[in-house]
């Protein structure tokens, strides 16, 4: 795995751009994309019950139409099976946590005793056509009070951001995100002062990324109704595709950057910064670290204390990278879970300090086992890191 000092060969040749904050909203982005439809919110119904498991008669073990039931009395690490590609996870303040199908946008609460997956809902509207669908999902900063979700969604005419409340209808909270056939992004993040961080990508259209005029290729700070936080809405620029969000504390915000050539980074987002895509420049930012392709397709993230876990695709593993003090690498990154369980997406670190991290086998580029799909809760290698970033 490669450090910083290789970071300008991740980045290909192309047009360069200012850091300019300028709220244009931008079209779609890809070649070749068909929408499936409008988007059509379902009228809302009654609300599911989300709790702790109710007592039932268990389906047949490996029963795909059963997510939960695969692998109950097999590895312990596998709390959910029969899935396809989940995507967006959240933890809830019970220690359960709810998963979202990216093409489907069915959402499941899972639990992290085994018990079988419960399906609360399909979240309307959802155009899965390329890599889109439901993507990033987060827990409302005062979801004890309102019950709300926020999902990051593929429409069939732009990327956007909703929130609902289970089992109700997606309200849009921001809206117009470019839209591709590829490298939608997906990165939703609320921060400790109840602000929230939005990755997109750049639709396959690498100059929306250094464009001032595009939300294509950005981290973007908004408030809960999808209002600009300070001079924003863009926070950073230069991004190829932010799959993923992470932070390690006040101040300290971290991207997935799923690169179209050359090694994926863990960039360091800081207000006003450039990554560097396409075209590096004076003021563009080296990442954390980068990570060969083959070892690659970084679809998500999560920090312990010092330690920032990423969840690989195309490395079939989830890469660790301490830290020190100030943010940089101390080593080379380790991994574990190589090969193990095929293609490892979304990445969360609950309050136990364990990892949920899901399987993308049934994406069209893996190869499933009838498990397939999965969501994994794990312990680290060593144990929960609270060394403080």
């Amino acid at each position: 795995m490669a450090n910083v000092s290789r970071w300008r060969g991740r980045r290909g040749p192309g047009l360069a751009g200012a850091l300019l904050l300028t709220v244009v909203l931008a079209g779609c982005g890809g070649d070749g994309y068909e929408p499936a439809g409008p988007f059509r919110p379902l009228p809302e119904d009654p609300p599911p019950q989300v709790g702790p498991p109710t007592e039932s008669t268990p389906p047949a073990p490996g029963d795909p139409a059963d997510p939960g039931s695969g692998e109950r009395d097999g590895d312990p690490n596998v709390v959910a099976s029969g899935l396809t590609v989940p995507t967006g996870l959240v933890v809830l303040p019970d220690g359960s946590a709810v998963v979202g199908e990216r093409d489907s946008g069915r959402l499941f609460q899972v639990f992290p005793d085994r018990s079988p997956a419960k399906e609360l809902m399909t979240v309307a509207g959802v155009d899965p056509a390329g890599d889109g669908g439901l993507l990033g999902l987060a827990l409302s900063p005062t979801f004890g009070e309102d019950g709300l979700l926020y999902a990051y969604v593929s429409t069939a005419t732009d990327n956007r951001v909703v929130r609902f409340p289970l089992g109700g209808t997606p309200n849009p909270v921001l809206t117009g995100l470019p839209r591709g056939e590829t490298r939608n992004g997906g990165g939703l993040l609320f921060g400790a002062d109840g602000t929230l961080f939005v990755g997109t990508g750049d639709t396959g259209n690498a100059a929306l990324a250094q464009d001032p005029a595009s939300l294509g290729g950005k981290v973007l700070h908004v408030d809960v109704f999808g209002q600009p936080v300070g001079a924003g809405p863009v926070y950073s620029s230069g991004h190829g595709n932010v799959t993923a969000l992470c932070t390690g504390g006040p101040g300290t915000l971290f991207a997935t950057d799923d690169a179209v050539e050359g090694p994926d980074a863990l960039d360091r987002v800081v207000e006003g910064s450039d990554a560097g895509w396409p075209q590096p420049g004076p003021a563009s930012q080296a990442p954390v670290v980068e990570v060969p392709a083959p070892e690659g397709g970084l679809g998500g993230c999560a920090v312990s204390g010092r330690s920032v876990f990423l969840g690989a695709l195309d490395g079939k593993r989830v890469h660790a990278v301490q830290l020190d003090g100030g943010g940089a690498p101390v080593d080379e990154p380790t991994d574990f879970l190589a090969e193990r369980y095929g293609r490892l997406r979304t990445v969360v670190i609950d309050a136990d300090g364990a990892l949920w991290i899901t399987t993308s086998n049934r994406d069209g580029i893996g190869t499933p086992v009838e498990e397939d799909d999965r969501v994994l809760r794990v312990v680290p290698p060593g144990g929960a890191d609270d060394s403080p970033l």
